[in-house]
């Protein structure tokens, strides 16, 4: 079982001004691998908070799921945070979410979403519109278990196909 923590990263959010749906997308797509939603938090548009929290998040969980804070706006911090906290970044992720977000739209390439790990736990930011949450997570859903398999030092032999 997947021990997951979800963590919103949304000025609005955290002020109560609009309502969290992109939390709930991750929740129920996340239904398609065996996990469990331990933990689920909204922080604003700064990076120490962001920071705090998945350090906090890491002890307790096997993945980390953020949405928000993955563009280019002044208060966008969200990749700088995760940054800051991995141990090893996987590009990847980030790059497989932007080739499926051009199939739709040119400004896909404005997301700077990553991931990484901090010890056995994988960090993956997704950008802040429900729209692009399903569809980023979509494409990195069935990677996940695989990855934190290898991240906790449990093999992963399965993925090999000699």
């Amino acid at each position: 079982m997947i021990r997951v923590a979800i963590l919103i990263v949304s000025d609005s959010a955290s002020e109560g001004t609009r309502a969290d749906e992109c939390g709930d997308i991750i929740a129920q797509m996340l239904g398609e691998i065996e996990s469990e939603i331990i933990g689920r938090e909204i922080v604003p548009d700064e990076r120490d908070e962001i920071e705090s929290a998945l350090i906090r998040f890491t002890d307790e969980t096997d993945l980390i799921v953020t949405t928000g804070g993955t563009g280019v706006s002044p208060r966008d911090v969200t990749p700088e945070a995760t940054r800051a906290v991995i141990e090893k970044e996987l590009p990847g992720f980030g790059e497989a979410m932007r080739a499926k977000g051009l199939e739709k739209t040119p400004h896909a390439i404005l997301s700077r979403a990553t991931a990484g790990t901090r010890g056995g736990t994988l960090i993956v930011n997704l950008p802040g519109s429900p729209k692009a949450v399903r569809e980023c997570l979509e494409v990195v859903l069935p990677a996940i278990p695989h990855c934190i398999e290898i991240a906790k030092g449990q093999g992963g032999e399965c993925a090999r196909q000699d």
